[in-house]
C-alpha cells in the first residue's frame, strides 16, 4: 500500500489504481491488468458502501467538506467524491448521488526534500518559494517535506515557527483538527480555511515566520500574498504547470513573476516517485540546479 497513490471508484466503470505512477485496472481477482476487458466494474452499491465505510457511516458529519467536493478522514487520506450538485442559489450546498470517488492515500516521503534545501536557505530563514508541478508529480508531498526539515531545523539551521494554511486538508492531513503528518514541532494548521482569509488569520494570530500554502489560483490569493510578504514573513506556495513559460501563460502569476515575488521556483517533473526535482531558477531566471537526466 506504500506504492499505492489513488484509488478510483465509477459507476458501472473499470475500478482503477495508481501504481507507483502508472495506472492499472483491477481483476475480480484483485490483480493488476491493463487489459481493459479483465478489469473489475464497479457497481452503484459498491460506491454507497465505500462512502459508508470511508465516512463512518455518518457521511451528514462531514457535511462541510461534502460541499467542497471530499472528505479527509483518518490517516490524512483524501476521498474526492462527484454525483449531483446540490445549489442554493449559485452556491453548492452538497453532492447526493454520489457516483465518483477518488480516494487519493497521503503519503510522506521524509528526506525528499534533502537535496534542495541548501537552494532554499538564507541564512536564518528561507527564500520566496514557488513549486511547480503537473497533477500526480508530489508537489504537496515536496512542500509537506519542506515545511517539515524548515520547523525542526538541523545542526547548521535553527528551526523557524511555520503558519500552514491547509485548504484543501492535503498538507497536514487533520483529521479532527489533528494533523496525521509530520509537518515539524514548529508549524501551526490552520485546516479548511480558504487560503487568503486564513494567511491573515495566521499572521495575526500565530506570528509564523513562513506562510506556506498549497495551489495558488485566484485574486485573493494574489492579494493575501502581498500582504504577507510586506509583513515580513516568507512565503512558500505551490502552483500547478509543467514550466516557468506555463506559469507565465497565467495573468495572475504573470504578475507575481513580473514583480519578481518569489525567488526561488522549482521545477517537479513526472516519474514513477513522487517529488522528482527537474530543475530550480531564481527570480531573474537562472537555474542554479538540474536533477538528473535533465539538459
Amino acid at each position: 500500500m506504500d506504492n499505492v497513490y489513488e484509488i478510483r471508484l465509477r459507476v458501472n466503470a473499470p475500478l482503477i489504481v495508481v501504481y507507483q505512477g502508472t495506472e492499472y485496472f483491477l481483476t475480480r481477482e484483485g490483480q493488476f491488468t491493463h487489459r481493459r476487458e479483465n478489469a473489475y466494474l464497479v457497481s452503484a452499491q459498491e460506491v454507497k458502501e465505500t462512502m459508508g465505510y470511508v465516512s463512518s457511516y455518518s457521511l451528514y458529519a462531514f457535511e462541510d467538506e461534502v460541499r467542497q467536493g471530499f472528505i479527509t478522514i483518518q490517516g490524512g487520506h483524501r476521498v474526492g467524491i462527484a454525483g449531483k450538485a446540490v445549489m442554493e442559489g449559485d452556491k453548492v450546498k452538497s453532492v447526493k448521488y454520489i457516483s465518483y470517488v477518488n480516494l487519493r492515500l497521503s503519503h510522506q516521503i521524509k528526506g525528499c526534500a534533502t537535496s534542495i534545501m541548501p537552494y532554499l536557505i538564507q541564512e536564518d530563514t528561507i527564500y520566496h518559494t514557488l513549486l511547480i508541478s503537473p497533477p500526480r508529480c508530489g508537489k504537496t508531498t515536496m512542500l509537506r517535506d519542506i515545511i517539515r526539515q524548515i520547523s525542526d531545523g538541523w545542526d547548521k539551521f535553527p528551526g523557524i515557527t511555520v503558519g500552514v494554511v491547509d485548504e484543501r486538508s492535503e498538507i497536514g492531513g487533520s483529521y479532527l483538527g489533528i494533523a496525521q503528518n509530520d509537518l515539524g514541532i514548529r508549524t501551526d494548521i490552520l485546516d479548511c480555511c480558504p487560503k487568503a482569509e486564513g494567511m491573515m488569520m495566521l499572521i495575526r494570530s500565530m506570528s509564523p515566520s513562513v506562510v506556506a500554502v498549497d495551489e495558488l489560483g485566484d485574486y485573493e490569493d494574489i492579494h493575501a500574498i502581498e500582504s504577507v510578504i510586506h509583513c515580513g514573513c516568507r512565503l512558500l506556495a505551490t502552483v500547478h504547470g509543467s514550466t516557468i513559460e506555463d506559469i507565465k501563460r497565467k495573468p495572475l502569476m504573470q504578475r507575481l513573476m513580473n514583480e519578481r515575488i518569489f525567488d526561488r521556483y522549482v521545477i517537479l517533473k513526472k516519474e514513477k516517485q513522487a517529488g522528482t526535482v527537474h530543475a530550480i531558477y531564481d527570480a531573474r531566471g537562472s537555474c542554479l540546479y538540474q536533477g538528473s537526466g535533465t539538459s
